[in-house]
């Protein structure tokens, strides 16, 4: 086994295997491997315009604090007696929307954990009222977890639960509550959540009605290399079974732990992740996810400088302008980009700012 062949396969736009993709992460100098991860962007064009980067305007809106699973790294979710919890108000909705729409969105990131008193109705009244005042509005909306927690609790099939909350006006289903999709990892991170399989299963019948959805990677914590990796081969794995010209998984997105004061950082000792090591897994996502466009840098996590170096590493987004984002900062993350320094970093990166919408369509900029 070599570089050389690998790096020839992976040109070649054939799946690479994890003995292969452990090789090179542990034996390629990162220049190499962000030069292919590149290539193999470039090799994409009939997915992506290679001279344009991504980016969005939406918002995270919470739903509510109250989440029975108190995953062990976050520090936004509260129990139902705690006198911080709270559900977010029609009126405040109706504020929040307004305040996104003034600078150009139309997208709301909406998910609000494991509560066991919303059960479907409560989210096809919530979504109905949403599109009755907001047309519009685009609802990006809930995660795999939820879905099957709701499906669950309402004792209805997966199927049913996503069509009834298509139905109702969901647009699109992010990848969230992933986290590592391998039951040992996600036993100790987030054991009351749905199991790898689970999320698989829930994503696989979102691909099957062609719901649009995204996949993320949140690493870093207890997980080893070779989880990381079986991670992405499952998600890749899942994405070659979808029909064909279906949505599937449209983007990647993965980023590092924030671990500041959470329960996980005081139980295991966390090695943070760092710049270097970023891009070298956003390189090597590139390289094995090659059924999947578009690679996001999570410029939230790592900052704007790294995540520029990331759009010559295999990256093709810059994500969202996070207006609005309550888990990750509670955990520790501080970065903050507006309208202008999202275009002006893209720009400054050596690419066209490209305003688009979940499914990467282009839209025009205010």
């Amino acid at each position: 086994m070599n570089t050389e062949n690998i790096f020839k396969k992976a040109l070649n736009l054939d799946f690479i295997n994890m003995e292969e993709a452990k090789y090179i992460y542990y034996n390629a100098d990162i220049t190499e491997l962000m030069f292919v991860a590149d290539q193999i962007r470039q090799k994409l064009k009939n997915f992506i315009d290679t001279d344009k980067v991504g980016w969005i305007i939406d918002r995270n809106i919470n739903i509510s604090n109250i989440c029975v699973s108190m995953c062990k790294f976050c520090n936004f979710c509260r129990a139902a007696n705690s006198m911080q919890a709270y559900t977010t108000t029609i009126e405040q909705y109706r504020q929040k929307i307004n305040e996104l729409y003034e600078i150009g969105g139309r997208q709301i990131l909406l998910q609000g954990g494991l509560n066991p008193d919303f059960k479907i109705d409560f989210y096809e009244n919530l979504f109905q009222e949403l599109k009755k005042e907001f047309p519009d509005i685009k609802l990006h909306a809930l995660g795999p977890p939820e879905i099957f927690y709701i499906a669950q609790i309402s004792h209805l099939n997966i199927e049913t639960t996503l069509n009834r909350l298509i139905t109702a006006g969901l647009d699109s289903l992010p990848g969230a509550g992933a986290e590592i999709l391998v039951d040992r990892v996600r036993k100790i991170v987030a054991p009351i959540k749905c199991n790898s399989q689970q999320w698989l299963d829930v994503m696989r019948i979102a691909h099957k009605i062609n719901l649009p959805t995204s996949a993320t990677m949140m690493f870093g914590h207890v997980e080893t290399l070779e989880e990381r990796l079986e991670h992405i081969i499952k998600l890749r794995n899942l994405q070659a079974e979808k029909p064909l010209n279906n949505y599937g998984f449209v983007t990647f997105v993965l980023w590092p732990l924030q671990s500041k004061n959470t329960v996980l950082e005081k139980m295991y000792p966390i090695k943070h992740v760092t710049a270097s090591e970023y891009v070298r897994m956003l390189a090597i996502s590139r390289i094995l996810f090659i059924n999947v466009p578009n690679i996001q840098a999570s410029w939230l996590t790592v900052g704007k400088d790294i995540a520029q170096v990331c759009l010559h590493a295999g990256a093709n987004d810059f994500g969202s302008i996070m207006m609005e984002e309550n888990v990750v900062a509670s955990a520790g993350s501080n970065n903050k980009l507006n309208i202008n320094a999202m275009q002006h970093a893209i720009r400054q990166a050596g690419f066209i700012p490209m305003m688009r919408n979940v499914k990467y369509e282009q839209q025009l900029n205010n």
